[in-house]
């Protein structure tokens, strides 16, 4: 059995009221790690309203909820976390702006190097991807699972695989060595429903 869990991204656009069933029916199917709040392009207050209504979704069921880009807004409205992509944020400025206990994870896209870096830095997880075509963002550069084999080799800090990732093609990121498998459509667009859907990674994962 392996030690990966799931890592739920949001879609970049969303109904909040709406979108809350789907994050119950999700969470509470099986194993869930953490949720990332990813809103592309919104405003502030739209943000914050989606906050309010699933942050307290996922914390009521243990689950970590990160904000995707806005470590600002991840610290006012009692987010666990943010995630800060290359162009964003930077690390340190992210960390101070959250402070110590909450969790930053850093994009790192391909690379080992701007990994390394994060990890010594204090990043609380790196993130490498894309691993397959994905049509939630623009993916800007192509990751092998033997990054996953050297990092889970080489490094303590926490790896989260990210990019296309469905029920059908997850097995070699975990066999690889994931922590985490970060996954968007392939739980929202699930023919079966967001439900099975964590319910079908997390038999993958068990079986990896």
């Amino acid at each position: 059995m392996s030690d990966c869990r799931l890592y739920l991204v949001t879609p970049p656009r969303l109904d909040a009221a709406a979108f809350a069933n789907d994050l119950k029916a999700a969470l509470d199917a099986c194993d869930v790690a953490c949720v990332q709040l990813r809103l592309k392009d919104a405003p502030d207050d739209l943000v914050l309203r989606a906050i309010d209504i699933l942050r307290p979704i996922a914390q009521e069921r243990e689950v970590a909820f990160i904000l995707n880009d806005r470590p600002d807004l991840a610290a006012q409205s009692g987010c666990d976390g943010v995630h800060v992509g290359q162009d964003d944020t930077p690390y340190r400025e992210a960390r101070r702006i959250v402070g110590a206990d909450a969790i930053v994870g850093v994009t790192c896209h391909d690379s080992r190097h701007l990994a390394m870096e994060a990890g010594e830095a204090g990043a609380d997880y790196v993130a490498f991807g894309a691993f397959f075509p994905t049509t939630t963002k623009e993916a800007k550069t192509k990751a092998e699972t033997e990054l996953l084999a050297w990092w889970a080799e080489m490094m303590t800090v926490p790896c989260v695989a990210i990019g296309g990732i469905t029920v059908d093609n997850c097995r070699p990121l975990v066999e690889a060595g994931a922590d985490f498998l970060a996954v968007c459509n392939g739980v929202w667009q699930h023919p079966q429903g967001p439900a099975e859907a964590v319910r079908a990674f997390n038999r993958v994962i068990v079986g990896a």
